[in-house]
């Protein structure tokens, strides 16, 4: 029994992780807390040293704690949390509400321009959500928009944030694959652009087939005159645009890191709330507490991840994925590469974005740096697919916030939503959106150029 237990323990391991993960605790402590307690077992069994403990601080300090990448994460989250806090999001929307008055599902639309926006700047999905659910929200169901129309743009919306770039999800994929994060970023920003302009010509249809369902803006609302409409667009829609060209600009033109980048960011979402008269020491206490809560989330699951990942890999749980899919038949490139898509989009339904990733790509990352898409990408260079891949698993991730039962977007919106709309309408309402996103992912899969093209040409994969 012992010697069966001793060969199948990573096999094990994995299954209690699967398991742990719906017990209610932190993420992070159940990865770090499985990952000690198969050690344990496996110094019981004789497959583990207990020397080997010691070289988790190592890995720790030097991969998660030490890594000049990851400084990049609480200067993003702090920038969105300020942006947020300090009402500019909510100018933004209003302003954008005015811009597309003309449009079929105008309102419907700004709401995703408005998401495409808070994505690029931010780059926190549960940020966006709340924001969008409290101000939009409100305003389409009293204008009479259709229920799940309303519910399903908003939480699709704020999806954006976890692909456009600055995408924090982007940083965590780069580092535990070791691609860089600039050219990630650059690879990103089409296919995200690609899923916004998918959602605006999907509620532009809806709009003029069924005008009912998303009724115009009423002339009587919005600026007056043509210098209070220039006045609103200089002082609430031109300041944020310009951040974002300033952050994203600054990486593809290679004038600074992702990091450099990310503190420039922080900067000018300080300046921004100055000029809006909104800094105080309250206001900071606020956005610094929310940052650091969020902050701490996040490295506590690097942690645990990071020692979950060593004990895994030390009992043999790479080996146990290749003989898994062997014994399935599953050699070819391409049929590895679609049974991981296909295992990411499961997973959507139970776990977290970061959960998946910590989980999948510790497990599949070294198989896949030995797989040939060279014919179909054009490069033989593993950097070359892995920043394909990585843009290929973000796409596919986005479903994982809209899928029920466990769809982190849909807990955001269950707790704010308004008497008029139910459940139903929400998981109704995001089904077309998941469909949307399953489209984006096959176009990305087969259009390689959407993800390439941009950081060949800036040089950033040259």
């Amino acid at each position: 029994m012992s010697a069966w237990l001793a060969q199948n323990l990573s096999l094990i391991m994995f299954a209690a992780l699967g398991v742990a993960l719906f017990s209610g605790f932190p993420v992070g402590f159940v990865l770090g807390g499985v990952g000690v307690l198969f050690g344990a077992i496996g110094i019981a069994l004789d497959v583990f040293m207990p020397v080997q403990f010691l070289n988790l601080l190592p890995r720790i300090w030097g991969g998660v704690a030490s890594n000049p990448v990851l400084v990049a994460i609480p200067m993003f989250i702090f920038m969105g949390m300020v942006l947020e806090k300090s009402g500019i999001a909510e100018e933004v929307l209003a302003s954008l509400q005015v811009l597309t008055r003309r449009v079929p599902g105008g309102l419907a639309m700004s709401v995703t321009l408005m998401g495409t926006i808070m994505a690029a700047t931010t780059g926190i999905v549960g940020a966006s959500v709340i924001m969008l659910s409290l101000i939009a929200l409100p305003s389409m169901l009293a204008r009479g928009y259709d229920k799940s129309l309303a519910a399903g743009t908003i939480a699709s919306a704020g999806t954006l944030g976890i692909l456009i770039p600055p995408s924090i999800m982007l940083v965590v994929m780069g580092d535990l694959l070791q691609v860089s994060v600039g050219p990630l970023f650059a690879a990103a920003l089409i296919p995200g652009l690609v899923l916004s302009v998918l959602y605006l010509t999907y509620q532009a249809f809806i709009a003029t087939i069924n005008p009912k369902c998303a009724p115009a803006l009423p002339d009587a609302e919005g600026p007056k005159t043509a210098t209070a409409f220039w006045l609103m667009i200089v002082r609430s829609f031109l300041p944020p645009t310009f951040l974002v060209a300033l952050v994203l600009g600054s990486i593809f033109g290679g004038w600074a890191t992702p990091t450099e980048a990310a503190g420039v960011g922080a900067m000018g979402a300080i300046v921004l709330a100055i000029a809006k008269s909104k800094l105080s020491m309250r206001f900071l206490n606020e956005v610094i507490h929310a940052a650091g809560l969020t902050n701490a989330m996040v490295f506590l699951l690097f942690c645990g991840a990071t020692m979950f990942a060593y004990v895994f890999r030390s009992l043999g749980g790479d080996d146990l994925v290749k003989e898994v899919m062997a014994a399935a038949g599953i050699t070819g490139a391409w049929e590895i590469l679609i049974f991981v898509q296909v295992v990411v989009f499961i997973l959507g339904f139970f776990f977290d974005w970061i959960e998946i990733s910590l989980i999948v790509l510790p497990l599949f990352g070294p198989l896949l740096r030995e797989v040939d898409f060279s014919a179909h990408l054009g490069d033989p260079r593993g950097v070359v697919f892995l920043t394909w891949f990585v843009i290929l698993l973000a796409v596919n991730l986005q479903t994982s916030f809209l899928t029920p039962p466990f769809g982190f977007t849909l807990f955001c919106m269950r707790g704010i939503l308004p008497p008029p709309l139910t459940m139903v309408d929400l998981y109704r309402g995001i089904l077309p959106f998941v469909v949307l996103q399953m489209i984006g992912l096959i176009l990305t899969l087969t259009l390689p150029d959407l993800a390439l093209w941009l950081p060949r040409t800036t040089g950033l994969l040259n």
